[in-house]
């Protein structure tokens, strides 16, 4: 038997038909689809970046065969994103080993294109360093049509993204968890607007 210890309760708010989706399939995974209805003219953008957190999560806790992106999650009811009108939330219980930590405020860095500095110093030296090069930012490094102009930046600048996973203190407004998948058994409630 499992140890209850070892799961947690997370909640995540999905579209009204994942719900179908559920029902119908018996699980509900995030598709490009999906992506398209929610981001619409900047899709390209958000799958560019969600398939390299995908590929970085997958490091952490296995992908299952047929999910394509993560499924983002609060880890307090306090901070958790609410219901709407054609939004549910999926309050969940779930095992410890298939939950990949983020800090939420690193990931805005990745959503921008920015260096994540390991800590003040860094930040600084960072800045300096762009600075003696001549670059206001480092969006341009990683910038497809820019890209190619700045190989060691865009390295530097993708290298650090991996510290979103680096969790430097528990704050409930910082810290989510991603998921690759819900399944009926993990979900304790489903939380409706009013």
């Amino acid at each position: 038997m499992e140890n209850p210890a070892e799961k947690v309760i997370l909640w995540t708010r999905q579209h009204v038909k994942s719900l179908e989706e559920l029902q119908n399939n018996g699980v509900v995974r995030i598709s490009r689809k999906h992506l398209e209805d929610k981001f619409d003219e900047i899709t390209d953008y958000i799958a560019y970046l969600y398939k390299w957190f995908v590929n970085a999560a997958e490091k952490t806790v296995q992908r299952p065969d047929g999910v394509e992106f993560p499924i983002w999650c609060s880890v307090s009811e306090e901070n958790m994103l609410r219901p709407t009108v054609d939004q549910v939330v999926y309050v969940l219980e779930v095992d410890k080993k298939e939950i990949a930590y983020f800090d939420g405020m690193k990931w805005d860095y990745v959503l921008n294109h920015h260096y994540i500095p390991r800590n003040e110093k860094d930040a600084d030296e960072y800045a300096k360093e762009l600075e003696a090069k001549g670059f206001d930012n480092s969006f341009s490094f990683i910038n497809e049509r820019t890209a190619h102009f700045y190989p060691e930046e865009r390295k530097k600048v993708m290298d650090s993204w991996h510290r979103i996973f680096e969790i430097d203190e528990w704050d409930i407004f910082r810290i989510q968890a991603n998921i690759w998948e819900i399944r009926p058994e993990m979900i304790r409630d489903i939380l409706y607007y009013k």
